[in-house]
């Protein structure tokens, strides 16, 4: 494939994903810096309830997730090699399950709790929005849903942000950490509409999980990892509501 027709390619992904994510969180940003009224004042809503009747909420937020899907499935149909699985070439499978689960587990652990303390602090310093959720008694299917919803977030940002980025960007000739900081810059960018401090603990996780690809050669830890955290930031939001309310709940 020519670098002129890979390039498209690329932009065509990113724009059809996180590439416009990046875009409007830029916006968000921007908008929120020049509201008159400081960041910890402000909050963002995390899968928000999509109307009042509950068959119509399920069925927005489902379909939400299922069609955010369809750019996972164009990026590994776009890998896809005569003879070789895109699968196998990101790493994105079961034949390596134990070690796939006990390496996610071990990125949970170093990533979780400086996660939540670098969220904490930048509510403390005014640099992070109140960042919300519905509460979890709202019906019988909110936990299953925010499950899915963490699952699409996970298969979006690892199989796209890494998997799929880093094979086209090292096919442009891009060193090893040009295509790790750019990845994580991504990463972080489009984490913006929660404030600076997100960018940033962002970018630190990009950095992590792209070196961590680099040496694995596989996204499926990845996928673990960051879906285990995404439901725990989606579910456990009310018990840290609870714990500290003070940094957690948006000011009044």
């Amino acid at each position: 494939m020519s670098g002129t027709r890979l390039a498209w390619e690329v932009a065509i992904v990113l724009g059809l994903s996180l590439g416009a994510s990046a875009v409007y969180s830029v916006v968000a940003i921007v908008a929120r810096l020049t509201r008159g009224k400081p960041l910890s004042e402000q909050s963002a809503a995390l899968n928000a309830s999509q109307s009042e009747r509950e068959w119509l909420d399920f069925t927005y937020q489902f379909l939400g997730i299922f069609f955010q899907l369809f750019a996972v499935a164009l990026v590994l149909y776009l890998l896809w090699l005569p003879g070789k699985s895109a699968f196998g070439r990101i790493g994105f499978d079961l034949s390596q399950p134990g070690r796939d689960l006990s390496r996610g587990v071990g990125l949970v652990v170093v990533i979780g709790f400086p996660g939540l303390a670098f969220y904490l602090l930048g509510r403390a310093l005014g640099l992070t929005v109140a960042v919300t959720t519905n509460p979890l008694d709202t019906y019988w299917w909110t936990i299953p849903i925010l499950v899915f919803a963490a699952l699409g977030a996970a298969l979006s940002e690892e199989l796209i942000v890494v998997g799929y980025l880093f094979t086209r960007l090292r096919e442009f000739g891009w060193s090893t950490w040009t295509v790790i900081l750019s990845s994580a810059v991504l990463r972080g960018t489009y984490h913006l509409y929660q404030g600076v401090g997100p960018f940033f603990g962002n970018v630190a996780m990009g950095v992590l999980f792209g070196w961590c690809y680099t040496r694995w050669g596989r996204t499926m830890p990845l996928v673990v990892a960051h879906w285990i955290l995404d439901i725990v930031s989606f579910v456990g939001y009310p018990l840290a509501l609870a714990w500290w309310p003070a940094l957690v709940a948006p000011a009044a």
